[in-house]
């Protein structure tokens, strides 16, 4: 079924406006906050994904004033614009220094290099789309491949050195988005095999849903952490510093701010041990706590969360 006397099925159309409406609201959102880069990769994200649906949903159509080849021109370049875009939006959005290559040379020498050459010059001079399709999608299917094996690799490194960020993504989340996009690699097959469009509609953006889900619970966790800071910082009152703040905020006992004290001090746990009267046994099982209560995995992690401000965080 069809809108608007178009080539657009109902479906496409539907997630169109789903994808417009989530664009508007994290438009707001990110105005409100400008320092949360996250948002704007996201922002981008869902942009490229409108403009590829509607492109693929009304492209090509022979009613339009606009020529075929320049409507196939447009269709296909907006999917491979988006394929290239993924590993740069794991590159900023979760600060994967190891996609560094692929999502600022790679992408433009196996992506948009072989789409121009294909579909910008081989196309419109032969007049034959089914020949740029073939050897145009070949290399980007191959290179989506190996971009999702780079970027599965970056994100296992990411989560043995965690972000040192006061609310990072944790290990589910980041391979639940890293699933968002895997389905995208699968464009180059759709168009290849002329797969049709209630298929390729719903894999595709199937990615868009899973992300979305993922940012409403970030969101809801990010307020009900502002409501507990709130709570914290009103209980031991307004001239507290942000240390202070955020040791009652974990739910640190006494004890273990003062161990944490002498960490931020650069002591070693067994000075910590003399100077507290307490065994080195005992201060590394403090530690161990702090570390699960914090959420963090290591004493530098540890120094720059319990001083980070809470409102920088990124949700």
């Amino acid at each position: 079924m069809y809108v608007f006397n178009s080539e657009m099925y109902v479906l496409r159309f539907i997630i169109c406006l789903l994808e417009f409406g989530m664009c508007c609201y994290q438009l707001v959102y990110y105005l409100s906050r400008p320092e949360d880069k996250r948002r704007l990769w996201y922002l981008l994200l869902l942009v490229l994904l409108i403009v590829y649906n509607v492109t693929g949903g009304l492209f090509p159509d022979p009613r339009y004033s606009l020529p075929l080849v320049l409507q196939n021109i447009i269709a296909y370049g907006s999917g491979f614009v988006m394929a290239a875009y993924f590993p740069y939006y794991f590159y900023k959005a979760f600060n994967l220094k190891s996609l560094r290559f692929h999502a600022l040379y790679g992408v433009v020498l196996f992506l948009l290099v072989p789409y121009m050459v294909f579909f910008w010059v081989v196309y419109p001079l032969s007049g034959k789309l089914e020949f740029a399709t073939s050897y145009g999608m070949i290399v980007l299917g191959v290179y989506s491949l190996v971009l999702l094996y780079a970027m599965l690799c970056a994100i296992w490194v990411r989560i043995k050195v965690r972000n040192a960020s006061a609310y990072p993504y944790s290990k589910v989340e980041m391979f639940w988005v890293y699933a968002a996009v895997s389905p995208c690699a699968c464009m180059a097959a759709f168009s290849y095999f002329k797969v049709g469009q209630r298929i390729e509609v719903l894999v595709t953006n199937s990615g868009f849903l899973i992300i979305t889900v993922l940012f409403i619970a970030k969101i809801v966790k990010w307020e009900r952490i502002r409501d507990e800071q709130l709570e914290a910082k009103y209980t031991i009152g307004s001239g507290a510093s942000v240390f202070e703040y955020n040791c009652v905020f974990y739910g640190l006992t006494k004890r273990e701010v003062e161990i944490v004290v002498m960490i931020s001090q650069g002591k070693q746990y067994k000075y910590i041990g003399f100077e507290l009267f307490i065994s080195l046994d005992t201060v590394k099982s403090h530690v161990k706590n702090v570390f699960k209560k914090v959420g963090v995995n290591d004493k530098t992690e540890l120094v720059y969360k319990l001083n980070q401000e809470s409102d920088k965080a990124v949700v």
